[in-house]
């Protein structure tokens, strides 16, 4: 499961905050996206729920949905980019292929 192609996360603050205000973004119903060059050889992602979403059950099924659906769409992403994905209440709701084609036309979007 360790090969060059699976992403590693996001975990410094600063990394994050890099997506937030230097990065391009696009929202959805379901999430806001993040996208941004980084100098590693490869793709990074991170996943944040706010407490306004709920508790910890459904923040952490909001957090599924999406690591789901970004790691359905891996082989269209280019490398050398850090991802970042902002969960939005409306995603509790969502069933995972809705959730997985919004994803689809913000990469799609974001290419342009």
């Amino acid at each position: 499961m360790n090969d060059e192609k699976s992403p590693r996360t996001l975990t410094l603050n600063k990394e994050f905050k890099r997506a937030y205000y230097q990065g391009k973004s696009k929202a959805t119903p379901y999430f806001i996206f993040y996208k941004i060059k980084n100098r590693s050889a490869g793709i990074r992602y991170g996943i944040t729920t706010s407490k306004k979403l709920g508790n910890a059950v459904q923040r952490n099924r909001a957090r599924r949905i999406l690591r789901v659906a970004f790691i359905s769409v891996l082989p269209k992403l280019q490398n050398n980019c850090d991802y970042v994905m902002v969960a939005r209440d409306r995603i509790l709701k969502a069933k995972s292929y809705q959730v997985a084609a919004a994803l689809k036309g913000c990469l799609k979007n974001m290419q342009k």
